[in-house]
């Protein structure tokens, strides 16, 4: 037997713990001395602790604690509860990740407005192109381009992949492009392609697409990460607008370079315009 001190130093617990969980009947001592009060704890106990304390981890509460272990689970079935909670949590810290970088690239915007140069927006025809490409959807509201790159790029390496087996060669930059849903709703197609020479096939498994000439076309070099794009986008809104010109669209993503580096990356943003 255990004095309570003793039984909570070899479970790791406290005694103020100890007496919750016998006052709430999940693990009641093995003793309790009648003329004392004292509470005396058998070795065999701490396989019972040791569970409670495993599945209040996990982010159960006490009363379902309670009822798990009355259904005797075991080993096996407390692994599969921490793989799943493990795969829960990592997927909610990859959500505030991203929330943080959304912030952070908003921040940014917010300290650059007004003050971004526009010296660099150059009007220009943008030529036809053939393109390979794979598409995915995302919605306008809720990523922003912070949340495309985790759908984009894996878009990427799907389609040189697909390019590799299908032997065609990408046969100059990579052109990302995107578009409204045609069922009305706050859907984006994200188109991610790669120039190409070759001609559609039945067989392929990747579309074909020649993207056509934006005949005038306002267009801007972003330089570093397309997480902080926005600052770029915006610039540009406000020089459409105080040039007398309409956005005719979402802007093309000319990738001109794309080291390993994001910070390094070359984009230049080709954004279609007519006169207002």
């Amino acid at each position: 037997m255990f004095t309570i001190g003793d039984f909570a130093r070899h479970g790791r617990v406290s005694v103020r713990m100890l007496r919750h969980y016998d006052a709430i009947g999940l693990l009641r001592p093995a003793h309790v001395d009648a003329a004392s009060g004292y509470r005396f704890y058998q070795a065999g106990q701490l396989a019972r602790l040791n569970r409670v304390i495993a599945l209040k981890d996990l982010g159960f509460t006490l009363d379902q604690v309670r009822s798990i272990l009355d259904e005797q689970v075991n080993v096996d079935e407390l692994r599969g509860m921490l793989r799943l909670r493990r795969a829960e949590l990592a997927a909610t810290v990859a959500a505030d990740a991203m929330r943080l970088t959304r912030v952070e690239a908003r921040l940014r915007t917010i300290e650059t407005e007004g003050r971004m140069p526009t010296d660099d927006i150059v009007i220009k025809r943008i030529p036809a192109v053939r393109v390979a490409e794979l598409t995915a959807t995302t919605t306008a509201d809720a990523d922003g381009p912070e949340g495309i790159g985790p759908i984009i790029g894996p878009l990427y390496d799907e389609l040189c992949r697909r390019l590799d087996v299908a032997g065609v060669p990408a046969t100059g930059p990579a052109i990302a492009y995107y578009d409204a849903a045609s069922d009305g709703d706050d859907t984006v197609v994200i188109h991610a392609g790669l120039t190409v020479e070759a001609e559609p096939r039945a067989d392929f498994d990747f579309a074909i697409v020649d993207l056509p000439e934006i005949g005038t076309a306002a267009t801007y070099v972003h330089r570093g990460s397309m997480d902080n794009v926005m600052t770029g986008v915006q610039a540009m809104a406000r020089w459409i607008d105080g040039h007398g010109y309409r956005s005719g669209g979402y802007a093309r993503e000319l990738y001109l370079e794309c080291p390993e580096d994001e910070e390094q990356w070359v984009t230049e943003l080709q954004e279609p315009i007519t006169p207002a």
